[in-house]
């Protein structure tokens, strides 16, 4: 890894914008739905702001209304970059295998990269676990997501031997549109409990290191000694960070420089961009994500 960063950044040093540019005019990056526009706008602002720099062309934040919008941008050559979740990868690759490239994959303080989809409810509401859950209102975010939805979908009917169907465990099951608005729902009682993602490291009144719940709580959306958790999935691959499989392979390298470059050049960005404290980016490639495709395509 070492090796690597130092490659990439004396191969920074060399590119000039006029070279980086290499036949491309503009260069589209995808923000996956799970918080506001103007959250994720700002989240991902400074990373903009240095691609656009290195690259010489204009660089442009896309923030559809749902995973789905990022994953079609993908597949119709109308998004070039996004970071996506396991299961929104799984979906891109099974709809067209040579559409993306997986470049990088966030690190955590561990060095690890997995995360969890983390289960949760608000502390007074007397529910600590998924048998307190019978007959009542559980809330997933986006039916593309993988902590959201696939990996729960699989896992939590193998804990209660029911299906997720509205009536049969639970009381009603929701789709809220995504993470953000799942924490919210819950917090505020629209819900009896839900699922978000998070690295599961550091602890619990932080809203763990990074992840849905960190940038909920850093935001002031919710105070996570209100809430608490209930369920928690096995270890998931973190989501890549994907490329346009036809962008000139200048871009390409580029774009892999400036993220594994990003917590050395600017910690403050990469806290942001990254949903809070983790070690930084890592290769990645097709091969860490077979196991989802195969998960996925068990949903089909």
């Amino acid at each position: 890894m070492k090796h690597f960063l130092a490659t990439i950044a004396m191969t920074t040093a060399l590119v000039s914008p006029a070279l980086a540019q290499d036949s491309i005019s503009e260069f589209r990056i995808g923000i996956l739905g799970g918080e506001n526009a103007q959250d994720r706008l700002a989240s991902n602002e400074c990373y903009r702001a240095k691609a656009e720099e290195l690259l010489g062309v204009p660089v442009k934040l896309f923030t559809p209304a749902d995973y789905d919008g990022v994953i079609q941008g993908l597949l119709g050559d109308t998004i070039d970059m996004a970071w996506l979740g396991a299961s929104g990868y799984a979906k891109t690759y099974l709809n067209d295998p040579d559409a993306v490239e997986p470049i990088m994959v966030k690190t955590n303080m561990d060095g690890s990269y997995g995360y969890h989809s983390i289960g949760f409810a608000r502390k007074d509401s007397g529910i600590t676990s998924l048998d307190d859950m019978n007959g009542k209102v559980f809330g997933f975010g986006d039916p593309n997501s993988t902590s959201g939805y696939l990996i729960p979908s699989i896992e939590i009917p193998q804990a209660t031997g029911a299906s997720m169907e509205s009536g049969d465990y639970f009381g009603e099951v929701k789709f809220t549109g995504g993470h953000e608005q799942t924490i919210v729902a819950v917090a505020n009682g629209d819900v009896d409990g839900g699922v978000t993602w998070a690295d599961g490291m550091g602890e619990w009144e932080d809203g763990y290191n990074s992840g849905a719940l960190r940038k909920a709580s850093d935001a002031g959306l919710v105070d996570m000694n209100e809430l608490v958790q209930i369920w928690q999935s096995k270890p998931i691959p973190e989501g890549p960070i994907v490329l346009r499989s036809e962008l000139p392979e200048r871009v390409k390298l580029d774009i892999a420089t400036l993220t594994a470059s990003l917590p050395y050049m600017d910690p403050d960005c990469a806290y942001n961009f990254m949903a809070g404290e983790a070690l930084g980016f890592q290769p990645i490639d097709h091969d860490a994500y077979t196991s989802i495709v195969e998960a996925r395509k068990s949903k089909m």
